[in-house]
């Protein structure tokens, strides 16, 4: 069987899949990728499903070593990758031959770069998902990030290469984006008006103690009316929810199941692969939208990235 040799792990790296949902009753939060778009359309450029498992790069990418070679793609985030020395771009298939190395250095963009592999990474599935779960250890390699010298297996015969690229122009109207678009969340009236307008207002950055649990904010506090006590509930992705310091935390892929605070708003699902590619001390802003806007959307979202115009050869 094909394999990837891990020659350096980068800074954190593990084998991600599009998650496990449904099993947030048992305390399980979905995991998966952070920029599920990335994902899926690196998955397309090497002919695979787009559920097929890859591996998701944090800030710095490793170094991987291909014994028998394979068809790779790389996608979200520029990590100035280069294979045997020479610059490869984000975004194309390519083909490493056997012997060759792939190096990825700091990322030059975004937070997250996908390295998706011919026929997938070949994992043990948890709940239904290869996605690594590192809160449980449970899934992807091991259920950890990724080590120096752990030996990876791709999944599938190979295939010839076929070049595909990601039409740009179409690209940059699925990029991420610094204004991050909410509904309201279920507590949100429990916020009086001039909370939301500073909320809605203010600009805020990301804090460097965020991660794929949360990201937490920095900038103006979130008062709430008197009161605000509320009993434990299930919370959903996305979800912005206010502790009693008033500074918000925006939940994540691999959050808590249920918890306590309020929640004033909730990323709309088209902008959840953007909140992916945030970093540390990036500024963002938020825009309330109506629920009906928000479907509407990522129906336009979804059509695009169907679209068989996205993907040439």
């Amino acid at each position: 069987m094909r394999a990837i040799e891990v020659k350096a792990p980068g800074l954190f790296t593990t084998v991600q899949d599009l998650g496990r949902e449904g099993f947030g009753p048992l305390g399980v939060s979905p995991s998966g990728s952070a920029d599920a778009i990335a994902l899926r359309l690196g998955n397309r450029l090497v002919g695979n499903p787009e559920d097929a498992a890859a591996l998701e790069m944090t800030l710095l990418g490793g170094a991987f070593l291909f014994p028998e070679g394979a068809i790779l793609a790389l996608s979200g985030s520029d990590f100035g990758a280069t294979l045997d020395h020479v610059a490869v771009d984000p975004w194309t298939s390519f083909e490493a031959r056997p012997g060759q190395t792939l190096l990825l250095g700091p990322t030059r963009s975004g937070a997250r770069s996908y390295l998706c592999v011919q026929g997938g990474i070949a994992a043990k599935p948890f709940l239904g998902s290869a996605s690594t779960h590192t809160l449980s250890g449970l899934g992807g390699f091991e259920g950890r990030p990724l080590r120096k010298g752990d030996m990876l297996s791709i999944a599938g015969a190979s295939q010839p290469h076929r070049s595909r690229t990601v039409a740009l122009h179409l690209l940059s109207r699925l990029s991420p984006r610094n204004i991050l678009r909410c509904t309201p969340g279920p507590q949100s009236e429990w916020f009086p008006e001039s909370s939301q307008r500073l909320f809605y207002n203010s600009t805020y950055l990301v804090s460097e103690e965020s991660n794929r649990m949360g990201l937490r904010l920095e900038g103006p506090s979130i008062l709430l009316s008197s009161g605000g006590h509320m009993i434990t509930e299930g919370v959903s992705l996305g979800a912005i929810q206010v502790p009693g310091g008033g500074s918000p935390i925006i939940l994540f892929v691999e959050q808590q199941t249920t918890g306590g605070y309020p929640k004033i708003a909730n990323v709309i699902s088209a902008d959840l692969p953007g909140v992916g590619q945030l970093r540390p001390r990036d500024e963002i802003h938020f825009e309330r939208v109506a629920f009906e806007v928000a479907r509407s959307l990522l129906q336009e979202q979804e059509e695009l990235l169907s679209s068989q115009e996205l993907i040439q050869e």
